[in-house]
């Protein structure tokens, strides 16, 4: 049982957060990726929607965080994930969902600690302008020689 997958069908995206899967949307269509003669005539092309912004699954904290995150691929509040890289419809879906787990986990994966700024030490502000210094020399002992 990979990290996607759950008893019904549903999505895992983290601890205590699944996706059931009467919130989940699919559309099949035919693909233009491996197959042959087969593409064109089976529905193999795996679309799933989710709709973050509507869900009762999500916890609102999440939620927001995930709005926030994932603005510039929502459509009224919809993501949508595609797979057609494979030949069967089964392996499209498990694709699909995976993509999905993975997106919202993402975007919902708490914000890094806040970094302490630090100052430079005393040393290193010594060697900086020490190095300063003998790069103006350096650069000084180009110019035309004094009479």
């Amino acid at each position: 049982m990979n990290g996607s997958e759950d008893l019904d069908d549903g999505v895992l995206v983290r601890r205590g957060v699944v996706l059931p899967a009467r919130e989940l949307r699919w559309r099949f269509s035919r693909s233009s990726g491996p197959g042959g003669q087969g593409v064109n005539t089976t529905d193999s092309r795996a679309e799933l929607s989710f709709d973050v912004a509507g869900s009762p699954s999500l916890p609102d904290d999440l939620r927001e965080r995930a709005l926030t995150r994932l603005g510039g691929r929502l459509v009224d509040g919809v993501l949508t994930v595609v797979a057609s890289e494979h030949r069967s419809q089964l392996r499209n879906r498990e694709a699909a969902r995976e993509r999905l787990a993975q997106a919202l986990r993402a975007a919902t994966a708490p914000d890094p600690p806040a970094r302490r700024p630090t100052r430079p030490t005393k040393g290193s502000q010594r060697r900086r302008l020490d190095a300063k210094a003998r790069r103006g020399a350096v650069k000084r002992l180009r110019g035309r020689p004094d009479e």
